[in-house]
């Protein structure tokens, strides 16, 4: 049995539909982020866990027990916020005690907890100092020490590093990750990041609408991306419109441009109609330039970006425009108005319905 079950979850607002049929399961010990843009209802979705916000329908259960509709403070959950939320006027120490406090623990176990909780975010050092003297880091780890003390069944973060620097945001990624399974606490965490969602997560679950379009490990959510949408908010994507010519057992023939591509499909979508329009999808990275003329497409650089660790190039070809991400490895890079072929392995082609159904 899952340890945190959601069964067609869904919150309304009057007419307006926040959250429509969540389905998902979490599994205990597991890492799972709700990743998705600003209003596609993964907040709300985690408000719902922890009982901030009343479900409209469906059902949530924690460990077997049926907790829709128990009031927040029953349910136990351990929950770390976008803005921490520490009180200003105690002490590290005081802030990561204060859940113990509320559940009357004697003061010599709650000391040793206290303890504990700050050596794992390593700020032993720091018990005395107050929020408003710690780096934001440092408010980040004494929100998670806060949160784990309690030793609650789901740690639940909303946006936990959105309000760290680039560098830091990185570093408190895997940070957490190596907490998250030193501890062993199932946790759900909200993103709009698709970086830090693929980054640590187990499973990711893409929201769009008010909908999950696709729960998946996140290897497979950035390879096997199930929409349009998908393809494109999970990192970057070429989309070449094209039209199929004849499909069979697990590949389809793709007329895309002057290109005739055969593309593989997984077996349990089905196959697509002979005329059906479709999205033919490879990422930048798969794509490789090679001399003009021993390629799949010739193309012309209209716009090259450097990034340090790679170049961005956007090509003009007879298929479209493509965007091409090349290593800095040394080699001299292209120029605007320089010719290139480009190439790519056949299997990393992915077909997307037009209508941005459910595809390959």
């Amino acid at each position: 049995m899952s340890f945190l079950r959601l069964s067609d979850v869904s919150k309304s607002y009057g007419s307006t539909r926040a959250v429509t049929a969540m389905n998902l399961t979490v599994e205990k010990g597991e890492f799972v982020s709700l990743l998705g843009p600003s209003g596609c209802g993964k907040t709300t979705t985690l408000q719902m866990i922890a009982g901030f916000e009343a479900v409209t329908s469906g059902r949530i259960e924690l460990a077997g027990q049926d907790i829709t509709h128990a009031k927040a403070n029953t349910r136990g959950l351990g929950i770390v916020f976008q803005s921490y939320a520490l009180f200003p006027h105690m002490t590290v120490a005081d802030n990561v005690s204060f859940g113990l406090e509320m559940r009357k623990m004697p003061k010599a176990e709650r000391r040793e907890r206290v303890q504990q909780a700050l050596a794992l975010v390593h700020l032993e050092a720091h018990a005395a100092r107050y929020p408003r003297e710690l780096s934001g880091g440092q408010r980040q780890r004494v929100a998670l020490a806060r949160a784990l003390v309690i030793e609650p069944p789901v740690l639940l973060l909303d946006e936990p590093l959105s309000n760290l620097d680039a560098k830091l945001r990185e570093e408190m990624q895997f940070e957490l990750r190596q907490i998250q399974r030193k501890v062993g606490t199932t946790t759900v965490m909200v993103t709009h990041d698709q970086s830090e969602a693929m980054s640590i997560s187990d499973r990711v679950v893409v929201m769009e609408g008010g909908r999950a379009t696709q729960i998946d490990h996140p290897h497979r959510v950035y390879e096997h991306p199930s929409t349009r949408f998908i393809s494109t908010f999970v990192g970057k994507a070429n989309l070449l419109p094209g039209r199929v010519t004849a499909c069979g057992t697990g590949s389809c023939n793709v007329a895309v441009g002057p290109l005739a591509v055969e593309v593989d499909v997984n077996a349990d979508v089905g196959g697509y109609d002979s005329g059906a329009a479709v999205l033919m999808s490879v990422r930048p990275e798969k794509l490789q330039l090679v001399p003009a003329g021993s390629g799949r497409l010739d193309g012309t650089v209209r716009e090259r970006f450097f990034l340090g660790s790679q170049w961005l190039y956007r090509l003009a070809t007879p298929a479209g425009e493509l965007m091409v991400l090349s290593p800095n490895d040394g080699r001299a890079a292209l120029a605007e108005g320089d010719a290139a072929g480009i190439d790519w392995p056949a299997h990393c082609t992915r077909l997307l319905r037009d209508d941005e159904a459910v595809a390959a």
